[in-house]
C-alpha cells in the first residue's frame, strides 16, 4: 500500500508549489523506483486538468554515458532536450537515487565537458524560469542509498523527508502557506540592504555585495521541502561582488563524488584559490570547466528549522535553519546575478555555533537564530 504521504506530496507540488492549471504541458522526470510516486502525481496532474508526460531514467545510463561516450558525444546537445526546455510549461523532478556514488569514479574531466555543454540548455531553463513561462520543483523519494548516506533505516530516512516537508501535517498546503509569509518578513527586510558580512566560528569571514539585488522567498515553490531566502552578489560592483574567505562545515556532493573540508578564497567575485582535504582535483575541474563556474552565482540563508542534521543530500543541507550557502555557477536572473555556467553547485556552512549574519553593519543572526521576532525560528 503505497504511503499516504506521497497523495499528501502530490497535492502540495501541484496545488501549491507549480500550481498546475488546465492545458499545461507537464514534465514528470525521475527514475524507475519512484514510480509509486509518479503515479500517484500523473493522477493528479490530470485530475487538474493538465497534460501531463513521464520520462523515467534508470540511474545507470548516466555511468554508461560517461564510461563510453567520445568527446563528441559528451559535448552534443539534444535538439530535443532543447526543444522540450523551450516548450515545456511544467517541469517536475524526481530524485530518486538507487545508488549515490554511481559516477564517484568517472574522470572529472569527462563530467566537466559534459556539464559544460549544457551551459545553454541551463541559461534557457533560468531564463524561462526568471520570466515565470516555465514552473518547476524538484522533490525527492526515500530510497535505500539515500538513506544509507544520512545513516538512518529507510524508514527513518521517510520520516526525516516527510517531516522537514510538513507532510505529517492534517494540511500541509496551510503550513507552507505561513512559512511563506514569515520569510517574506526576512526578504523585505533584506530588500534595499547593500552588503552582507557572515562569519563562523570555523574562519569563515566571507562579505557580499548585494546592492539592488533582488531576495527571493523559497518556501516550497522550487524545491521541496524547502526553507531558505536567496539572491545573486552584483558581480558588476566595484568591489567584485564577493571578498573573503568561507570554510565550509559539510562535505560538498557533486554527481556522487563527496569533497571535504572545501575552503574558498574569493577576491573580486572569483574563487583564487580553492582547497580540499578529500577530491580537490575534482573541485578544482569543476570550477575550471567555463568561465562562470569559478563565480558565485548565489548567496542563501537556509531557514527550515525541521531539517536539523546533515544528511549528504543538498536539497536538505542547503536549507537546514542556521545555516548559509553559496553556490559557485549560473546565477539565477530574478535576482538580478546573470552569471553564466554548465556548473550549479551548493555549499554549506553552519553558523549556530558562533556564527554571525551581519547586514549592512546590523547583526540580523547569532548562533544560527534570527534575531527579530516572528522570522523563521523566532516564533
Amino acid at each position: 500500500m503505497p504511503d499516504p504521504r506521497l497523495d499528501q506530496l502530490a497535492r502540495v507540488i501541484t496545488e501549491y508549489s507549480v500550481g498546475v492549471k488546465p492545458g499545461q504541458l507537464v514534465r514528470i522526470q525521475g527514475e524507475p523506483i519512484a514510480t509509486p510516486f509518479v503515479e500517484v502525481l500523473y493522477e493528479a496532474c490530470l485530475r487538474a486538468g493538465a497534460h501531463p508526460y513521464v520520462r523515467l531514467s534508470p540511474d545507470a545510463l548516466s555511468e554508461i554515458f560517461y564510461e563510453v561516450a567520445s568527446e563528441e558525444q559528451l559535448k552534443h546537445v539534444s535538439p530535443i532536450a532543447r526543444y522540450e526546455i523551450e516548450t515545456i510549461d511544467v517541469s517536475i523532478g524526481l530524485w530518486a537515487e538507487t545508488n549515490t556514488k554511481a559516477l564517484s569514479r568517472i574522470d572529472a574531466k569527462r563530467q566537466s565537458i559534459a556539464s559544460s555543454a549544457r551551459k545553454e540548455i541551463m541559461s534557457i531553463f533560468m531564463q524561462r524560469a526568471a520570466k515565470k513561462q516555465l514552473h518547476w520543483c524538484g522533490t525527492l523519494f526515500p530510497t535505500l542509498a539515500s538513506a544509507q548516506d544520512a545513516e538512518m533505516s529507510l524508514r527513518q530516512y521517510e520520516d526525516f523527508v516527510f517531516g522537514a516537508g510538513h507532510l505529517d501535517k492534517p494540511d500541509p498546503v496551510a503550513v507552507w502557506r505561513d512559512i511563506e509569509q514569515r520569510q517574506q518578513h526576512v526578504v523585505d527586510y533584506l530588500n534595499g540592504r547593500k552588503q552582507v558580512h557572515f562569519q563562523a566560528a570555523n574562519g569563515t569571514d566571507l562579505t557580499v555585495n548585494v546592492d539592488a539585488m533582488t531576495w527571493i522567498n523559497c518556501c516550497g515553490h522550487e524545491n521541496f521541502p524547502d526553507g531558505e531566502v536567496f539572491t545573486g552578489p552584483n558581480l558588476g560592483a566595484d568591489d567584485g561582488g564577493v571578498n573573503g574567505v568561507v570554510r565550509y562545515s559539510f562535505p560538498a556532493v557533486h554527481h556522487g563524488r563527496e569533497v571535504h573540508d572545501i575552503e574558498l578564497t574569493f577576491e573580486k567575485g572569483t574563487v583564487v584559490k580553492a582547497r580540499a582535504s578529500k577530491n580537490e582535483d575534482f573541485l578544482k575541474e569543476m570550477l575550471d570547466q567555463d568561465e562562470g563556474a569559478s563565480r558565485l552565482g548565489e548567496i542563501a540563508i537556509g531557514t527550515n528549522y525541521n531539517i536539523a542534521e546533515y544528511s549528504k543530500n543538498t536539497l536538505f543541507d542547503e536549507k537546514i535553519g542556521g545555516t548559509f550557502h553559496a553556490a559557485v555557477g549560473a546565477g539565477y536572473p530574478e535576482t538580478g546575478n546573470s552569471n553564466e555556467s554548465g556548473l550549479h553547485w551548493d555549499m554549506v556552512c553552519d553558523l549556530r555555533t558562533g556564527g554571525t549574519i551581519t547586514v549592512d553593519g546590523e547583526v540580523i543572526s547569532r548562533d544560527g537564530r534570527f534575531v527579530f521576532p516572528g522570522w523563521p525560528g523566532n516564533e
